[in-house]
């Protein structure tokens, strides 16, 4: 089987990339800029005895989109398992949120989902099979001022989940998304000591979480053993809600 992963350049998206990989899947990189980091995920899936190619493209434009799902399937066949995680942050306060701020976000975060989705729905349809996978956030769940571009649209990938989740289940496709708190990726590195430790204070576990923690609910959610789930949001943030 082929999945198909986008921002799987670095990140959490590599490290889903290579937990398909491990499993034996054939995995389509897709990345929109950083291509040698691109390559580097290649290797490390192609390590693990899979073919894995790399596709550049702006998941935010269907057009582009519907190249790069042509060009998977023609390298690596079919996409049998689409990740939505490609996503950007343009942090602000509403009040000093510009429009181009807030599109921007919605292109990549929201419309990039119906893209793919769109896109790769009908071929899983004629399998009866199929798995697609939205990466949402904690932000989603529970809102994070400064971040309503980026929260609304990582609520809205639940709905979304939940809608397609009711569309395409007698065909046997399970559609669910994950909810990642605070993961050790280079966005987190980035913050501020003192907003690192009010973030720690609040998670349970007392600690970030791992990239791969991540990538290991994906693979589960992609897997014979979650056939029965669908239309489920799992949260993977250490306890940060409780």
């Amino acid at each position: 089987m082929t999945a198909l992963v986008t921002g799987a350049s670095r990140g959490i998206g590599r490290a889903i990339a290579v937990a398909f990989a491990e499993r034996g899947h054939d995995v389509a990189v897709n990345y929109a800029s950083g291509a040698d980091s691109a390559r580097e995920t290649v290797k490390l899936c192609e390590a693990r005895g899979v073919r894995a190619v790399a596709f550049a493209c702006d998941v935010s434009r269907y057009a582009a989109c519907q190249e790069m799902v042509g060009k998977a399937e023609e390298a690596l066949g079919g996409v049998d398992i689409l990740v939505n995680n490609a996503g950007i942050t343009r942090d602000g306060l509403l009040m000093r949120m510009s429009e181009e701020r807030f599109d921007e976000v919605y292109s990549v975060n929201l419309k990039s989902v119906y893209n793919l989705s769109r896109l790769v729905v009908a071929g899983m349809m004629k399998k009866r099979w199929g798995r697609v996978i939205s990466l949402s956030s904690v932000a989603g769940l529970y809102g994070n001022a400064g971040q309503v571009n980026y929260s609304a649209m990582k609520a809205a990938v639940i709905g979304f989940t939940k809608s397609l989740a009711k569309e395409v289940g007698s065909r046997g496709i399970t559609v669910n998304a994950i909810a990642p708190g605070f993961i050790e990726t280079d966005m987190t590195a980035a913050l501020p000591e003192k907003a690192r430790e009010e973030a720690l204070a609040r998670i349970a576990l007392g600690r970030f979480g791992q990239a791969e923690e991540v990538a290991k609910t994906a693979a589960f959610l992609a897997s014979d053993d979650a056939a029965y789930i669908t239309g489920h949001t799992i949260e993977v943030s250490g306890g940060i809600s409780l």
